[in-house]
């Protein structure tokens, strides 16, 4: 699994982070991104639900 974020997408609704905090964090403009290491999602069973979760469907999961 490869996880990405599109920040041209994103408008820092926090979900990411609120729901995966584990692999999601917001930059110093409140903009969503995937932690340092954890692009391949750490096993978390919550970045699914992280993604369907943002309101722009800024989020992409891809399967490898």
């Amino acid at each position: 699994m490869r996880i990405t974020i599109d920040s041209d997408v994103c408008i820092g609704a926090g979900q990411c982070a609120l729901t995966a905090p584990a692999v999601f964090d917001q930059d110093d403009e409140g903009f969503g991104l995937v932690r340092s290491g954890l692009e391949d999602g750490a096993g978390d069973p919550l970045v699914r639900e992280a993604a369907r979760a943002c309101p722009v469907q800024a989020i992409t999961i891809t399967d490898d």
